[in-house]
């Protein structure tokens, strides 16, 4: 570990006990700190005298203390929406800018546009000003027209776009999730890393700890596909929420055409989403309740559960916003070792699938597109062998934590800081 040479503060409008904190922001610090970075990270907790008690406070304070992380919290404020989310805003911008003045942080590093607001209103008023990394993930704005939730030419989605035109121009430096994103935003950084101002821009997809999922192996393999009783079935794993942008009817109907080729298929679906999203389209499908498992596993149980998969699916609706997606769901099939079926139009998955050879990409959607998936997936699964590891070096050339990830952090912060 470097000693320290400057100082961040990771602001998150997300609950710590959250699994994307765990899995995806956590991690992402525990790389940085490599680099000789001193890291805080603000949380907004949910009710948080009632989700948390002091002793678990206390515990969660020292156990990240001793990763060299230090943790604060604000209370996250839902309704009435618009309001609530200002004055957390306002609230996470003043603790940004006593933070600054106190502990002389160098960075102000943002995770999304929320984040980003409260680290630029602190910048604004500060006399030493650190720098203001946007990291920016997604297209936030166009995620909410997308979803349905604004209205494309509403007074919401204009206001946020003004503000979201204002962060571009106060940050400092980049990140984004996607080269599609890239080339969208920043189009001269593909070749320099820097944008048009000379302010470093870095692609850093969804990264996974290729640690965790050491555990999809044969042996394991072997016990959960017991455990289950699938041992002579085929298993098609989908992991993650129905619903929006996450394609529910699609994936039931590449279930059921996956039935009428395999009459031993076997469905697994990890989600938190409610079992009667997904549970009724299958009985419609042909699936009988001997065919198909609907669990919610935790974020740790993953890696056992994928290792008695055959294949898997992620499909996700193909629109503007979802050119800066980097689904984290892929990228933990792949470190198992498995051949995905995947639409296009999201994010990079389509060069990726094809040039590593790692599943089959769906153009549309309708009978002979899944039978034509089938037919490739066969293909796929024929070789296992060297399926497996074909998918398994993708995952590590695209999105291992620290080769990819790390690696990619703490070249930024080398760039903002003007120390590379």
């Amino acid at each position: 570990m470097k000693k320290e040479t400057c100082k961040t503060l990771y602001l998150c409008y997300f609950g710590l006990r959250e699994p994307l904190v765990q899995t995806q922001v956590l991690p992402y610090l525990r790389e940085i700190k490599k680099g000789g970075v001193g890291v805080s990270i603000l949380t907004f907790e949910r009710d948080p005298g009632e989700r948390w008690t002091p002793e678990q406070i206390a515990a969660e304070r020292e156990k990240l203390a001793a990763e060299g992380i230090e943790w604060d919290f604000l209370t996250y404020h839902k309704r009435p929406s618009a309001p609530a989310t200002l004055y957390d805003v306002l609230c996470g911008a003043f603790y940004a800018w006593r933070k600054t003045r106190r502990d002389g942080i160098d960075v102000l590093h943002a995770r999304v546009h929320t984040p980003a607001m409260m680290g630029a209103l602190a910048k604004l008023f500060l006399r030493r000003k650190p720098k203001l990394l946007f990291d920016i993930r997604g297209f936030f704005p166009e995620e909410y027209t997308d979803a349905g939730i604004w209205k494309p030419d509403g007074g919401l989605y204009r206001a946020v776009k003004r503000i979201e035109k204002w962060l571009l121009g106060a940050s400092d430096g980049f990140v984004v999730l996607t080269e599609k994103a890239r080339s969208i935003l920043f189009p001269e950084s593909a070749e320099t890393g820097f944008d048009r101002m000379g302010r470093p821009v870095e692609v850093i997809p969804c990264c996974v700890n290729l640690r965790r999922f050491e555990t999809a192996n044969a042996e394991n393999r072997a016990r959960m596909r017991r455990e289950l009783g699938v041992e002579d079935r085929f298993v098609a794993v989908y992991v993650g929420s129905f619903g929006g942008w996450y394609l529910t009817a699609e994936t039931a109907d590449f279930y059921g055409a996956l039935k009428e080729r395999r009459k031993n298929a076997f469905a697994l679906v990890l989600t938190q989403s409610p079992p009667e999203m997904i549970a009724p389209l299958l009985a419609e499908r042909g699936y009988s309740e001997q065919d198909y498992l609907i669990k919610q596993v935790r974020p740790a149980e993953i890696p056992l559960y994928l290792s008695a998969a055959d294949a898997a699916v992620s499909f996700i609706k193909a629109c503007y916003s979802k050119q800066a997606s980097s689904p984290t769901k892929n990228a933990e099939y792949l470190a198992c070792g498995l051949p995905v079926v995947v639409n296009d139009g999201v994010g990079d998955t389509t060069l990726l699938t094809e040039a590593d050879e790692t599943g089959v990409v769906l153009e549309n959607f309708g009978p002979e597109d899944y039978r034509g998936a089938l037919e490739k997936l066969d293909a796929l699964i024929a070789d296992r062998g060297q399926t497996a590891a074909r998918c398994r070096a993708s995952a590590r050339r695209r999105f291992d934590l620290e080769e990819v990830g790390g690696t990619r952090y703490r070249r930024l912060y080398e760039r903002l800081l003007g120390k590379n």
